[in-house]
């Protein structure tokens, strides 16, 4: 069961907050008593720090924070599983008073040091924790998914849509449920047999690459779903994704969803005008608001839980491929949302954080 009660350190949190100034050089007192300086250290998982995912957009946040807050970030990146735990034990060896560690790969490590270290931060992203001084980042991508689910379903030409994960695991399924639900509304909606290939809902079986990092498997993968007739594609494997996509531009027709970030932004070009919409997670905000938690000794181990409703989820624009969405269905597409927003529309998974 994840802890929820709200923590106030006291002395530990005031250390905490010490911590978090010590590594920067000389720091001066700014006019709210605190140092006008300080920093803070992030873990990356092995997808590495330009994963096009929750390891880049945890990054820029903490890029944010240090122009908002002053303080000093650096990231210290995994390449392997072996560099998991030296990296965290190096993360708190510098003397910063947050960590920020990204993804389920890290847990561990995590609790492990955060059990050793109580006057220090640590927040963990997309996986839950538990520890008086550890945040969870998660977000309940199920929501913004069933919308893509959605969408897939009103745009697909062939009537066949799919998905598929890196892992197993709580975080990717989270999407995966979401978008086979949303596909099932808009069949209920619509009296329409839309199929959705790669994943089971009520088995919680499905289609897996097994990792996240290589993508011919991705490639392959989706070559195989674009046999079976689908036309719109949501990868929930990271980098893997990219073999997704590459696929898409070499089969007239196909689109992908990408996730995390926007892949219009984040990915090569060439993949442009095969990118539907992207499921967002605004891991920048997150790492800002927590940054100045505990700049103002605030911080607590209470989950930052993004929804569509705190903007910690949401859907990207369509870009190019705007035109393949007409206004019925968009107009559907906000009812929906607007729905799940005021809570009349909830949308449950076993993964839901």
């Amino acid at each position: 069961m994840r802890m929820r009660r709200s923590v106030r350190f006291g002395v530990a949190l005031v250390a905490a907050s010490v911590a978090l100034a010590g590594c920067a050089p000389a720091p001066e007192a700014g006019d709210d008593g605190t140092a006008a300086d300080g920093c803070v250290r992030m873990v990356t998982n092995s997808g590495g720090l330009e994963d096009r995912s929750f390891n880049q957009s945890s990054w820029e946040g903490l890029q944010q924070a240090e122009s908002e807050y002053g303080v000093e970030a650096e990231a210290l990146v995994s390449t392997s599983e072996t560099d998991l735990a030296p990296n965290v034990q190096q993360a708190v060896d510098s003397g910063c008073g947050l960590i920020v560690t990204v993804g389920y790969e890290l847990a561990d490590a995590t609790l492990d040091q955060a059990g050793r270290n109580p006057d220090l931060a640590f927040a963990i992203v997309d996986e839950s924790v538990e520890a008086d001084n550890v945040k969870p980042v998660v977000f309940d991508t199920a929501q913004a998914s069933f919308l893509a689910g959605y969408l897939a379903a009103g745009v697909t030409k062939t009537g066949v849509v799919a998905t598929f994960g890196g892992g197993n695991q709580p975080p990717v399924t989270l999407f995966m449920d979401g978008f086979v639900d949303g596909v099932a509304r808009y069949n209920e909606v619509h009296g329409t047999d839309v199929r959705a290939l790669g994943w089971n809902k009520d088995s919680q079986e499905g289609s897996f690459t097994g990792d996240f990092e290589d993508i011919n498997k991705g490639k392959v993968l989706t070559e195989g779903f674009i046999d079976q007739g689908a036309d719109v594609i949501l990868p929930v494997a990271g980098q893997v994704g990219e073999g997704a996509a590459a696929a898409a531009v070499e089969r007239d027709g196909v689109s992908i969803i990408w996730v995390d970030s926007d892949g219009y932004e984040t990915l090569p070009a060439e993949f442009r005008p095969v990118l539907l919409t992207s499921v967002l997670k605004n891991t920048q905000q997150a790492m800002v608001e927590i940054v100045g938690e505990v700049r103002a000794e605030t911080f607590d181990n209470e989950p930052y839980v993004g929804t569509l409703e705190n903007g910690g989820v949401d859907l990207a624009p369509y870009h190019d491929l705007e035109p393949l969405v007409p206004p019925e269905l968009q107009g559907e597409l906000e009812g929906i949302r607007q729905a799940i927003i005021a809570g009349e529309l909830v949308i449950e998974s076993p993964s839901t954080p």
